[in-house]
């Protein structure tokens, strides 16, 4: 990952925190706080009324929370495209898609992330 030692001095520059900002970010409010949001998610009752244990049936995630954090500060910092981030991840531009915005809601309540303006097209 980033905050291995040769890559250590790019770490703020690729995400815009130093390791000890990030470590901090993380731990404090990031982690606790997923788990409490997930746990909702997934325990939201299903219109077709079926019983199921929680979190059945639902995508399982390839990388862990810390890194998916990680690629959401990448994506934002840099303004990379999720093929790339794809790339550098090792993962395909629609589990990036899917990775940034399952973690974007928690995340821009501790960090200020840039609003997505989409351009409308003028008839």
């Amino acid at each position: 990952m980033l905050s291995r030692k040769p890559l250590l001095p790019l770490f703020k520059s690729f995400t815009g925190l130093t390791v000890q900002e990030f470590d901090d970010i993380y731990d404090k409010e990031i982690a606790k706080r997923y788990e409490k949001c997930e746990l909702k998610h997934l325990s939201l009752k299903r219109k077709d009324n079926i019983k199921r244990k929680i979190g059945a049936g639902s995508r399982q995630f390839k990388l862990n929370l810390k890194y998916r954090f990680v690629i959401l500060l990448v994506y934002y910092r840099l303004y990379i495209t999720y093929t790339l981030a794809g790339f550098l991840f090792d993962l395909d531009q629609i589990n990036i898609c899917r990775d940034i915005q399952k973690i974007e809601g928690l995340v821009k309540e501790y960090i200020p992330i840039p609003q997505k303006i989409a351009q409308k097209q003028r008839d």
